[in-house]
This record gives structure tokens, C-alpha cells and sequence, in this order.
């Protein structure tokens, strides 16, 4: 568990022995149109399937977080708290859909700070899980790089590449040197959905 990630919603200690799948989206090419370090509010917007997306999945029982570097932070880019603000955003737009997230995680270290949060290292979903009593090896991570895939793999989860944000490029030029290639790489979230849903959850 890491003690540094930050999370942008209060999280309950789960009360049941039960754990439960979980699908760990990242947001910005995501859930989000990348559009480098998101400053301003008005920049963020959501690709119009992301709502319906993630209501699928709050339908299935499947517990949703966001998980997202935030190096914007560390960098002075903006301030933390205007990362809470595009949090609120974002699900306010969700909700328009009937969406909820359970949780979502963020790490506002750079990449020189050695922390634990950071993807491709664990910290945020290993606190999650340890949060919301979650069973790693039957959940999902959802990303549009191959670091999401990386911190999939650590983990022990089933890994999806979307070919929205730096998806399709990354591949392209990239796929072929990877170590290790995800367990599916699909269009984009709602196809993703397709697929984690299709896997008898």
C-alpha cells in the first residue's frame, strides 16, 4: 500500500470479507480526450461513450475507480486542488449518465520522486483494493499507454489497451517492442466494456 497516492473522494474501509472485481480506468485518453497537461477546466472533455461505459460496468456489479499520474502537480503546472476540480467535473458528467465511480486515485509525484504511486508502480490500486476489499486478480486496468498495462501486469490484473489518447500511436510505433503484450487492445473504453463484460464477471 502506498502512503503517498491521493485519492479525490472519501473512501470506506470495506466491511465484508467478500472481495469483489474491479475495473481501474485511467482518465486522461480514456475516460477523457488527451490533450497533454490538462490546466484549465475547459479543457477537459469527456469522449461521449464514457458515460454509458461506465454505467455498464456500475451495472455489472463491478466496482470503477480512475486511477491517473498527475505530474502537473509536481511540476507546478496548476495546483492540487485544481485536480479535485476536474474530478468533480468529471463526475458530474458521468452522473448525467447514470455513472459512478467508486473511488479515484491519483499520483501527484514527478517522475524523478521515486514514490510508490506512480504508474506503472501499484501504489494506487494496491490502496484501493486494500480500501474497497478488491480481488486484484479477477479486476481489470484500462489505459491508453503501455505504463497502464505495465502497472496491470504488476498487480496481477487483466490488462485492455485502448487506441483512443496516445493508444493508436503508442502501438504503432511501440507494440512491436513490448515485453509483453496486453491480454486485448480494442477501439476504445466502450469496446473495453464489451470485452471485461464478456469475460463472465
Amino acid at each position: 500500500m502506498s502512503p503517498c497516492a491521493r485519492v479525490s473522494r472519501r473512501c470506506f474501509l470495506a466491511d465484508s470479507l467478500a472481495l469483489r472485481p474491479a475495473v481501474f480506468l485511467d482518465r486522461d485518453g480514456t475516460i477523457a480526450e488527451e490533450v497533454g497537461y490538462l490546466n484549465h477546466l475547459d479543457r477537459f472533455r469527456m469522449f461521449p461513450f464514457s458515460g454509458t461505459a461506465v454505467r455498464r460496468l456500475n451495472e455489472a456489479a463491478l466496482a470503477v475507480f480512475v486511477v491517473t499520474n498527475q505530474s502537473g502537480i509536481a511540476r507546478g503546472y496548476f495546483p492540487e486542488s485544481f485536480v479535485h476540480e476536474v474530478h468533480e467535473r468529471m463526475q458530474h458528467e458521468l452522473l448525467k449518465h447514470g455513472a459512478t465511480l467508486d473511488g479515484i486515485y491519483y499520483c501527484p509525484h514527478g517522475t524523478n520522486d521515486g514514490c510508490a504511486c506512480r504508474k506503472p508502480a501499484i501504489g494506487m490500486i494496491e490502496r484501493a483494493a486494500r480500501e474497497h476489499g478488491l480481488d486484484l486478480h479477477r479486476s481489470f486496468v484500462v489505459g491508453d499507454r503501455f505504463l497502464d498495462m505495465e502497472m496491470a501486469f504488476k498487480a496481477g490484473c487483466k490488462a485492455v489497451y485502448v487506441r483512443t489518447g496516445w493508444g493508436l500511436g503508442e502501438h504503432t510505433w511501440q507494440g512491436g517492442n513490448w515485453p509483453r503484450q496486453p491480454d486485448v487492445i480494442v477501439d476504445d473504453l466502450e469496446r473495453a466494456v464489451d470485452w471485461i463484460l464478456g469475460q463472465g464477471q
